[in-house]
């Protein structure tokens, strides 16, 4: 390529040309290019220190080993780099690691440095290219880095051996990988994982050996495993997803299956037996599957969150494991990233709802198609609730976190991630599917994927392409939807649509009767399901006698509750309460999960509690902190003062 060419192509992507162009253009000059999306400003991610347009990370090759007893891995990471033309050096994200040097593909040693490190952001290191296309640093992990949790044999369901797992959204990947760990910046990536004796390892990609056998001749004298995985398709970074465990594997269908621990394994295969029907209900509303498999991988309890969408292998939470099949909305939600997180995700933290409010709104019809619209309404209808809770938690409708565009300047990415980009998010898509109808709003979503598909997106993208590719010029329709006001500004929309459950009167009108001195609904609690015995609980009085909740708690048993929502509302109604015979369920369910859905308001509603509750909060946390993965400590450690 003339340096005359290579001018002109930046000059283009400094413009922002649309990406076929881009593509063309890149074919020629053997470069991949530079995602158009990229080029333009709302698409600076000031959460971290890349710069793509000057040189970014379009591969990653792993060859680590896990290191069970200085709970580090250690090893290489291997970076294919597409530089501007000039360019001198490449910037990436770390956090905590060791670097023990960088080197290019011929082992000839480049100068590096690393940057004054940000409580939040971590460190940058330097590279000096000196022409290298590919790098390679030699580093270990740090203990106690952020994604990593390394669990001893008696934090697992089988009791004996440890455990490894990460967590990488939003911005703690570059606490165990050295590269660009910006959602904008896609890439592909491969590993070589060497796992202890007995343990196997699994990451979010495709296993290249048959059947998680490692390949032959590469067992170590130690007895040590070594597996390679694959994920040829770009995509962010916080995707890249490990653990390392005693596992098995039961199918679930052609192309799917779950991995967990082998003492679980009955009652876990048994809960998800719907996820084959749930991949063939997503491809019937937006659009083939993209991933080869879809497989699940059931934690131990002290995993963050419900799930978390890594490609090929969603990890879960064993919360949803309630037996009866009763929480697989989760397995839904997290399936629906598939499309809009995974396919499509967002360019910057400032756009998650990009992510969540697209996948909240999809897991909801994949429910209807499966289920049905009245569990569908219900969940919906729960929803709604959680909006109104979060726009509470914010500051109230003025509050400037009821944006969907957040401003995230100086914050941790963590603070956007609330039920505003959840709720909020679909609610905004139901009030625009009925703005257009139905079958017209399904046909745009479905193209929408088809066209930015292994790309990432901004709000002001979206908005462009809802405008060209659906408004159409049509003022009505822009006046009756108001995508400015939805996603620009505070508060909640006149227009929002709330989908109302048919069921939810009548629990209500019992929830009531019962605040008022009324019977025990038990004949209907037998009868109702998991949304409507939630919605019992969640809706009764803050403010009840300790006989009316000794009463509730003996005939529903909700203090030894298995069904996690439902004991989850239940200890919330308890604490506001002060009822003391619900501490030792509310203790033990604080100690054997460390779901932060579950876990971070129940000790702020302790917290609130003052002279009773905050003592139980501080000493329980006390006992329960080294238990949690570092997302739920960072969140806890804010309320227990």
């Amino acid at each position: 390529m003339t340096s005359k060419a290579r001018a002109v192509l930046l000059s283009l992507l400094l413009c922002g040309v649309a990406a076929p162009v881009l593509a063309q253009t890149a074919k020629r000059a053997q470069t991949p290019p530079v995602p158009a999306i990229l080029a333009t400003p709302e698409a600076r991610d000031i959460h971290s220190y890349a710069q793509p347009l000057v040189a970014r990370v379009t591969h990653v090759d792993l060859d680590l080993t896990a290191d069970f007893v200085g709970h580090k891995m250690t090893g290489t990471a291997a970076l294919d780099i597409a530089a501007a033309p000039g360019a001198k050096e490449v910037i990436l994200d770390t956090k905590g690691l060791v670097i023990h040097g960088v080197t290019d593909a011929k082992s000839k040693a480049l100068p590096w440095s690393l940057g004054k490190a940000d409580p939040i952001l971590g460190a940058p290191l330097t590279v000096q290219l000196n022409g290298a296309k590919r790098i390679v640093v030699a580093y270990d992990s740090a203990p106690g880095g952020a994604a990593l949790q390394w669990l001893t044999p008696s934090q697992t369901a089988g009791k004996k051996s440890p455990y490894l797992f990460s967590q990488g959204e939003a911005i703690l990947n570059r606490s165990w990988i050295p590269t660009q760990d910006s959602p904008g910046v896609r890439q592909t990536w491969t590993a070589r994982i060497v796992a202890p004796k007995g343990l196997k390892a699994v990451m979010s990609a495709r296993m290249l050996t048959p059947n998680g056998e490692p390949l032959p001749g590469k067992l170590g004298a130690d007895g040590s495993r070594a597996y390679r995985f694959s994920m040829d398709k770009p995509v962010a970074s916080y995707l890249i997803a490990i653990a390392i465990g005693d596992l098995t594997f039961t199918p679930l269908g052609k192309r799917t299956g779950v991995y967990t621990e082998p003492s679980v394994m009955k009652k876990t295969a048994n809960e998800l037996v719907d996820v084959e029907k749930m991949v063939a209900a997503a491809e019937s509303l937006y659009g083939p599957y993209a991933w080869g498999r879809y497989d699940l991988l059931v934690l131990p309890p002290s995993f963050p969150f419900g799930g978390m969408e890594n490609p090929r292998l969603t990890f879960a939470t064993p919360t949803i494991i309630a037996g009866d099949r009763s929480l697989v909305s989760l397995v839904a939600h997290e399936l629906a990233h598939s499309w809009s997180g995974n396919l499509v995700n967002n360019a910057t933290w400032s756009d998650f709802w990009l992510n969540e409010g697209f996948t909240d709104y999809f897991e909801n019809r994949i429910m209807e198609t499966l289920y049905g619209k009245p569990r569908a309404d219900m969940l919906a209808d729960l929803g709604w609730s959680d909006l109104q809770a979060a726009i509470k938690d914010a500051g109230g409708l003025s509050g400037a976190d009821t944006r969907l565009h957040l401003d995230l300047t100086g914050r941790d990415p963590d603070d956007g991630m609330t039920d505003i980009a959840y709720q909020k998010g679909a609610t905004f898509l139901r009030t625009i599917e009925k703005a257009v109808g139905r079958p017209r709003w399904d046909a745009y979503l479905k193209s929408y994927f088809a066209r930015h598909a292994f790309q990432s997106q901004t709000t002001a993208g979206f908005v462009a392409d809802l405008r060209q590719n659906l408004i159409k010029g049509d003022p009505k329709l822009e006046a009756a939807i108001g995508i400015d006001q939805w996603v620009y500004e505070v508060g909640l929309p006149g227009n929002a649509v709330h989908v109302k459950s048919a069921a939810f009167p009548a629990v209500d009108a019992l929830a009531a009767a019962y605040a008022q001195g009324g019977p025990v609904p038990l004949a209907k609690w037998k009868v109702w399901s998991t949304p409507e015995r939630t919605r019992f609980v969640a809706s009764l009085p803050r403010a009840l006698s300790t006989e009316r909740l000794a009463t509730l708690d003996k005939a529903f048993g909700l203090s030894a509750q298995g069904n996690s929502e439902i004991r989850f509302v239940w200890l919330e109604l308890a604490v506001a309460n002060r009822y003391q015979p619900a501490v030792p369920s509310l203790e033990a369910f604080l100690t054997e999960q460390g779901r932060r859905k579950f876990v971070a308001p129940l000790f702020k509603d302790l917290m609130a509690q003052g002279d009773w509750g905050q003592p139980i909060a501080k000493a329980l946390y006390a006992r329960t902190r080294p238990l949690y993965h570092a997302v739920t400590r960072q969140t806890v450690d804010g309320i227990v003062k």
